[in-house]
């Protein structure tokens, strides 16, 4: 499998072992930003993640900020990424597996290394179980996605 990752400047540390711990899985791990700047904003890459999930050019990516929070907000307003911050490994696993969930977000400053790196292998490892409840929740989610990626009409008073 293609994973992105990238990281603003609080989930630099984050980043390297992250691609680290994925290709040692066997996966190709493709760096899509962060040197750790200060001012590195995680909406840049957010954007750079959600762009390479929505083309295809990776299957699913982790992208890391401070918190987690930040990132997977901005994550998710990109048609076609199903973004989540995940703290335990449980929600890293069933957010694939229930919810098809593509991108990992994960807060450097909110878990340790270990953890970190035991979260992205549970992601890596999980896959979309195609039961009949997720897939019908999934179109639900696809649904929501298309009506309001719509263009709104503008109404001139």
């Amino acid at each position: 499998m293609r994973f992105g990752v990238a990281a603003d400047h609080a989930g630099f540390p984050l980043k390297a072992p992250a691609i680290a711990q994925l290709q040692e899985l066997g996966h190709e791990a493709l760096d899509l930003g962060g040197d750790g700047t200060p001012g590195d904003d995680y909406p840049d890459f957010s954007q750079a993640v959600g762009e390479a999930v929505s083309g295809g050019v990776v299957d699913r990516a982790v992208l890391i900020c401070g918190s987690g929070v930040g990132a997977s907000v901005a994550a998710t307003k990109i048609p076609g990424v199903r973004a989540a911050i995940c703290h335990d490994t449980w929600s890293a696993r069933q957010g694939v597996e229930d919810d098809d969930m593509n991108v990992l977000c994960l807060g450097a400053r909110a878990v340790g290394p270990e953890l970190a790196l035991e979260l992205v292998r549970t992601f890596a490892g999980a896959e979309f179980s195609h039961a009949e409840r997720h897939e019908r929740r999934l179109g639900k989610v696809h649904a929501l996605e298309q009506h309001y990626s719509r263009p709104t009409e503008v109404h001139h008073g």
